[in-house]
């Protein structure tokens, strides 16, 4: 679809590979913490939290950890009511959360609608529990909370939708805040005035957008202060790079792609012809992928990474060396599930030559 430009992924785990505008007089070389402050930084096992590479996102001036731990699996699978009540218990959850704090993971991804607002709470509980500092809280709104409940981006229900998530998650603000779909019966310019009071309120500390088109973005940017973008982005899905890409870079926004393993493709674990284990994304929620099952080049790319290596870790690789992209978003169902990504940022280099993962 898109070929992979020529280039060598050196330092994948550096900064400056993110593409990404520090804030005004920052430098672009994050400083190691200092001793008493990765001290502070424990989980209850109190064990040392590892010092992860980060990377400013966009010009917000905020400072993520490279792997971000999507949390949409607790209590649900995503925002479908279908699943609320599935998907992570809170004891599975907390192990994820305390693993992902131990490796140096220091940014959560949520949303309001995730489990029906399970997923928060799960999140809310382990702060109150494990009262981690330096965590940065990421969350969103748009989707419904329950089967026939009202969705969308009109100002009072964002306002009164980000109240309902800081209880849940028991803080007084979040880092984070995006948009999680694009709504057409609200004029964005509404929105994003809605974002930029509670800005100033002190509850929001920048907003962003997620799962939105090139036209929409720019949209958007016209109408208010969006600091980055979350879409799907993966090997086996590059559309963002038609336009939301060069859009973010000629903006100097960030770029969080989620699914980057495009529901456990990219891992290698299905087979042509075979059916898929019970409890995996193609046996619940297939949709998205489906015409991946009859397409040769799909299972051509598998053929080839597999060769290369670990399926899993070279497409978190490469998506870490693209340097339009500050951070991945990460969904493991079990703390073992985060070893690709760790592996593959911890790496100090990988060559990744023109073509040779080209779908």
């Amino acid at each position: 679809m898109f070929p992979l430009a020529s280039r060598n992924a050196v330092a994948i785990a550096a900064p400056t590979s993110s593409g990404t505008c520090d804030p005004p007089g920052a430098s672009r070389k994050t400083n190691p913490l200092s001793n008493d402050e990765n001290r502070r930084r424990t989980a209850a096992t109190s064990s040392t939290v590892v010092d992860m590479e980060r990377a400013y996102l966009g010009n917000t001036g905020i400072s993520v950890s490279r792997v971000i731990l999507g949390c949409g699996n607790f209590g649900g699978i995503g925002s479908s009511p279908a699943f609320f009540g599935k998907g992570e218990s809170e004891e599975e959850a907390f192990a994820l959360m305390d693993a992902a704090w131990e490796a140096g993971i220091t940014t959560f991804d949520t949303a309001d609608a995730y489990g029906g607002g399970r997923s928060e709470t799960a999140i809310g509980e382990w702060l109150r529990s494990r009262r981690p500092e330096g965590i940065v809280i990421s969350t969103k709104t748009f989707n419904p909370m329950a089967e026939g409940a009202d969705r969308g981006l009109a100002p009072a229900r964002i306002r009164r939708q980000l109240e309902s998530s800081l209880r849940r998650l028991r803080v007084e603000r979040v880092d984070m805040y995006l948009t999680h779909d694009w709504d057409p019966d609200v004029p964005i310019a509404e929105t994003a005035g809605a974002l930029d009071e509670l800005v100033a309120e002190g509850k929001i500390g920048a907003y962003g957008l997620s799962n939105v088109d090139g036209a929409q973005l720019r949209e958007a940017l016209a109408a208010g202060d969006f600091g980055w973008v979350q879409n799907s982005y993966s090997l086996l899905d590059r559309e963002v790079e038609r336009d939301v890409v060069p859009i973010c870079a000629e903006h100097g926004l960030g770029l969080t792609p989620y699914s980057p393993l495009a529901g456990g493709w990219l891992t290698g674990k299905y087979t042509r012809g075979e059916q898929p284990q019970a409890g995996s994304r193609m046996a619940t929620r297939p949709e998205p992928y489906l015409g991946f099952v009859d397409d040769d080049r799909v299972w051509a790319l598998l053929d080839r990474l597999r060769e290369e290596g670990d399926p899993a870790t070279l497409a978190f690789a490469w998506l870490f060396a693209q340097p339009h992209v500050t951070a991945v978003i990460v969904g493991p169902r079990r703390p073992e599930q985060l070893a690709p990504a760790l592996t593959a940022l911890q790496r100090e280099r990988v060559d990744l030559q023109k073509d040779t993962f080209a779908f």
